[in-house]
């Protein structure tokens, strides 16, 4: 088993060592500013674990469930990463519980199967890092992250593009109809200046709709737009990226949102609000 916390430590251990005597590791969901309510410890967590539990830490608190160490071996994660149902399962768990967590208190949410050895291990690796932590929990208190996906406005779809066409000729053989080769070469250049238009007015659009947004949010992050054949979406995603919003400033946010549908006829999807899992790391 390898541990999986914030920062490689010199606690870390590879595959089989380090292992507690009973075979149990501890994950760690979160780190929050303040004790975690009942109500919070009282959820299932992941599948196998123990009831959840607060180690405290200096100032801070984690959230952590013991788990059996087997259960997340590299060789076993590694298969579960390939089992997309079972590791939706794992993912939901994870969520759950740091949703629960940051609807009640400052929380900075760590990634799926962090993990330790056992409990001095994690409360040493994530004392050496109090200070990113505190940081986080300045940056994304009393805010939330809003993903959004914007796709350009569809098009017509254009002309087919025909070869020259051909007139009869004695002897059975066609000749080209004059000037047919010219107009093909024209559409040819036509239908090359209309696809480098639509990009430039695709890349005009992500960058006046990302300032857009900006305008609301306190930070942003631009992701790699999907491909339009991903999941069988034809549609061209001119921007992917997600903010963090000020809570008192989401009404502003959705009325953004709106505004910007009607001023640039583009298809704008918006998912949220989220714990600010894209925000945490940049501290």
């Amino acid at each position: 088993m390898t541990e999986r916390g914030p920062e490689p430590t010199d606690d870390s251990t590879t595959s089989g060592e380090g292992e507690s005597a009973d075979g149990r590791a501890l994950y760690v969901f979160a780190v929050c500013g303040s004790p975690v309510p009942e109500a919070v410890l009282g959820l299932s967590g992941v599948t196998g674990g123990g009831p959840l539990r607060q180690v405290h830490f200096g100032e801070l608190t984690a959230l952590v469930q013991s788990v059996r160490a087997a259960d997340f071996t590299d060789e076993v994660w590694e298969a579960r990463l390939s089992d997309r149902a079972e590791l939706e399962q794992y993912a939901r768990a994870h969520h759950l519980v740091v949703s629960a967590a940051a609807a009640s208190c400052p929380t900075v949410p760590l990634p799926l199967a962090t993990l330790y050895h056992d409990e001095g291990r994690a409360r040493h690796a994530l004392l050496a890092e109090t200070e990113r932590f505190r940081t986080a929990l300045e940056r994304t208190a009393g805010r939330s992250e809003w993903g959004v996906k914007v796709y350009a406005a569809e098009l017509p779809a254009p002309a087919a593009d025909t070869a020259p066409r051909s007139a009869p000729a004695t002897g059975g053989r066609a000749r080209p109809a004059p000037g047919a080769g010219l107009a093909y070469l024209e559409r040819k250049r036509g239908a090359q200046a209309q696809r480098e238009r639509r990009q430039e007015d695709s890349l005009r659009l992500a960058e006046s709709v990302d300032a857009a947004f900006h305008g609301v949010a306190t930070a942003g992050r631009r992701l790699r737009p999907h491909a339009p054949e991903l999941g069988g979406d034809c549609r061209v995603q001119v921007l992917n990226a997600t903010y963090l919003v000020e809570e008192s400033r989401a009404a502003e946010f959705g009325r953004l949102v709106r505004a910007l549908r009607e001023t640039t006829g583009a298809r704008i999807e918006v998912s949220g609000p989220w714990v600010p899992y894209s925000f945490v790391g940049e501290v």
